[in-house]
């Protein structure tokens, strides 16, 4: 065969999946133009998944499933592959967040993730990266699941988002001017969407701002309520009533002391222009 690449599974868990791609392929007889139709990927895409040359993300891996009948190998296989770059309890709450009906999100510091723009995720990838946190591969990983996870909700009918950020998330600077213009635009383009309320809670709402660390609260399609917290370490999936409902209560308080939509997006065009 011309141009055919010889493959060392033993070289990274990577080149393994790789590897274990390219013999399912083969054993249907499958070229990777007629796999890339099954699950709407080029060829060469295919191929550089194969050969090690790019990473497979969990959208890829999913669909790869699928097709080969796999079961969800190719899955368990993109997860431990990015197992390193994801805080643990992390893969755990991705499994839910594709499909909740409604989501509700607080942050400070950094503009939520599911909010961010491609570039201003990578600029704080890289900087993982420099301060020798995070490889080169886990911090593309990173920006894979990132990606992958907003696709997730970009659906017919896509889930009612609420977000409330501090205001640091709109004041703190990352990357250049640009990046950070560009990711103001974003946040203007998700409050016009018909399911989103943004909220910013300001700096002067003080000891009244109720939450203190990063909170995401899942309302699933059968109505229970699944709360995600991260400390610096790791996160932390809570199904149990008795903890969720309290920090539900909380995030409550939270929207009334935080300002209305309108003038949060009043806010963020200030921002912007500064």
């Amino acid at each position: 065969m011309v141009n055919r690449r010889e493959l060392t599974p033993d070289a990274s868990p990577q080149a393994a999946y790789g590897a274990r791609l390219r013999r399912l392929r083969e054993e249907r007889g499958w070229s990777q133009v007629q796999l890339g139709v099954q699950v709407e990927y080029s060829g060469t895409h295919i191929s550089q998944v194969e050969t090690a040359r790019k990473l497979p993300t969990l959208r890829f891996s999913k669909r790869v499933d699928s097709a080969l009948g796999a079961g969800d190998s190719f899955e368990r296989e993109w997860r431990e592959m990015t197992q390193g770059a994801l805080l643990e309890g992390f893969p755990e709450y991705l499994e839910h967040e594709g499909r909740a009906a409604e989501l509700r999100l607080f942050d400070t510091g950094l503009v939520p993730g599911l909010l961010q723009t491609p570039e201003y995720a990578q600029c704080l990838a890289d900087s993982k990266v420099r301060r020798g946190t995070m490889t080169s591969e886990q911090a593309d990983d990173l920006v894979s699941v990132l990606a992958e996870r907003q696709a997730a909700l970009a659906r017919p009918h896509p889930p009612m988002m609420l977000v409330v950020m501090d205001e640091s998330c709109i004041r703190r600077r990352v990357g250049g001017p640009g990046t950070m213009h560009a990711q103001l635009d974003r946040l203007l383009e998700f409050a016009e969407q018909p399911s989103t309320v943004l909220q910013i809670a300001p700096f002067e709402r003080g000891e009244r701002r109720v939450l203190y660390l990063p909170l995401n609260l899942l309302t699933m399609p059968d109505m229970t309520v699944i709360a995600y917290a991260e400390s610096q370490t790791r996160g932390h999936l809570e199904r149990e009533s008795t903890a969720v409902w309290p920090l539900l209560t909380a995030y409550h308080h939270l929207q009334a002391e935080a300002l209305s939509h309108e003038a949060s997006v009043a806010m963020i065009h200030e921002a912007r222009k500064g």
